[in-house]
C-alpha cells in the first residue's frame, strides 16, 4: 500500500448521528472541499478506506461524517485514527519547503561530513521549527533554519547542517 499522510486526528464522537470531531494535521485545511474518500488509520495499523458524506469546521476543529457511520455507536469505532490521504495526494508545497514527515529519518550530517544522527521529529515552537536528532550517543535540537540546515535532500534522506559554534555541544 502506498504510503499515507495523516490530515486529521479523529478525537471524539459528536451528537446522535455518526458525527466525529477531529484535529486538523494539515497546513492546508482547505484540502477537504476536495476530498471524497480518505483512509482511516486505527491505533492497531488497521486501514479502511471511507467516504466522507459532509464535513464543516468548528472553531479550530473539522466534525466529519463519513457514509454508513449512522449512529453514536458506530463512530465511536473511529475514535483515535488518523484521517489520511495516499502520499501522492499531499498539497505540492515550494521548493524550500519540507512536511515533517519528509524530514523524519533524514540522516544528519555537518558539512565536513561528522555524522550526528538521524531526525527523529519536528517540533512548532511558534517560530522557527526544530529537529530533533537521534545521536548514538546524545540528542540534538537543531533548528531548521536555512543558515544552518545548508543542504535538505529528501530524495536522499540527507540534511547537512553549518552549526553556530556551542549548537551541539549541550
Amino acid at each position: 500500500m502506498e504510503d499515507l499522510v495523516a490530515v486529521a486526528k479523529l478525537v471524539k464522537t459528536r451528537g446522535l448521528r455518526g458525527e466525529l470531531v477531529a484535529d486538523i494535521l494539515t497546513d492546508f485545511p482547505e484540502r477537504f472541499d476536495n476530498l471524497q474518500n480518505v483512509f482511516v488509520v486505527k491505533p492497531n495499523g488497521e486501514i479502511s478506506e471511507l467516504e466522507i458524506e459532509k464535513f464543516w469546521f468548528q472553531k479550530d476543529r473539522i466534525v466529519i461524517k463519513f457514509v454508513g457511520f449512522d449512529s453514536i455507536e458506530a463512530a465511536e469505532n473511529l475514535r483515535d485514527c488518523e484521517v489520511c490521504v495516499a502520499e501522492d495526494e499531499a498539497v505540492e508545497l515550494e521548493a524550500d519547503e519540507f512536511y515533517d514527515w519528509q524530514l523524519q529519518d533524514c540522516a544528519v550530517e555537518t558539512v565536513d561530513g561528522e555524522r550526528l544522527g538521524t531526525v527523529k521529529e519536528v517540533l512548532r515552537t511558534g517560530g522557527t521549527e526544530i529537529i530533533v536528532v537521534k545521536g548514538s550517543e546524545k540528542e540534538y535540537l537543531i533548528p531548521f533554519a536555512e543558515t544552518i540546515c545548508l543542504e535538505v535532500d529528501i530524495e536522499n534522506k540527507l540534511i547537512k547542517v553549518d552549526a553556530p559554534e556551542g549548537l551541539l555541544e549541550f
